[in-house]
């Protein structure tokens, strides 16, 4: 079947004295392995969202699916992605707003008050304090969803995530770049990007996002 996977077929094998693999050479085996489930994870991650109530449930899901990826754990498309979507929902809907919500209102605070600083230059301080929640938000969203994916509580996640976000922007800002920037930009190029957003859109900068934060993580 297409979103099938079939562990017990032959392989090359992997030699368990080589030396893990960091970096680009990782990213490079990850998507080597992967490449055909991320195309069909993009394509089930698209059906799951036609119903737009349902848009929380599907993000949680490929974010859980993704990240089984970058632990290098096997992954059966169907199974783990409707697993996460079903019995998971109240917990994707619960971070699904708490992205959601201060990244809309920190955006509209942004333009609101950017377009009125010039005439009154008083309202560069909440225009500088809506600039921050929106920065803070975007790096945190990255880590949060990876944290959720452990046994840690709703609670606890959150405020490792903003603790991430805040003291590890680096990694935070690139997975910003790979999940946020990509998307944007593809919207942007649209019906350009079509076939790209319909086969890999979704799937391939969530990946991106969660290997760029996978050893802050790992730390933990």
């Amino acid at each position: 079947m297409f979103f099938r996977k079939d562990y017990a077929k032959p392989g090359p094998g992997v030699d368990r004295d080589e030396p893990e693999k960091t970096g680009a050479a990782r990213m490079a085996e990850i998507f080597s392995i992967e490449c055909v489930t991320l195309v069909k994870l993009n394509l089930l991650f698209l059906l799951s969202c036609f119903p737009v109530v349902t848009i929380p449930a599907a993000v949680f899901a490929m974010n859980r699916v993704t990240r089984m990826m970058v632990l290098d754990q096997p992954v059966t498309l169907v199974y783990h992605y409707k697993t996460a979507f079903r019995k998971e929902w109240k917990r994707a809907f619960a971070a699904f707003f708490a992205v959601a919500v201060p990244l809309i209102l920190s955006a509209c605070g942004v333009w609101f008050y950017l377009s009125r600083a010039m005439t009154r230059p008083v309202l560069l301080l909440p225009f500088m304090l809506c600039s921050t929640v929106l920065l803070l938000t975007l790096s945190a969203s990255t880590y949060f969803y990876g944290l959720l994916t452990t046994e840690r509580s709703f609670r606890e996640c959150l405020r490792l995530s903003l603790l991430l976000g805040a003291g590890r922007p680096l990694r935070g800002a690139l997975a910003v770049l790979a999940v946020y920037g990509s998307l944007v930009f593809a919207l942007l190029e649209f019906p350009v990007s079509g076939i790209y957003l319909l086969l890999m859109g979704f799937s391939v900068p969530c990946l991106l996002g969660g290997f760029f934060i996978r050893t802050e993580l790992k730390r933990l």
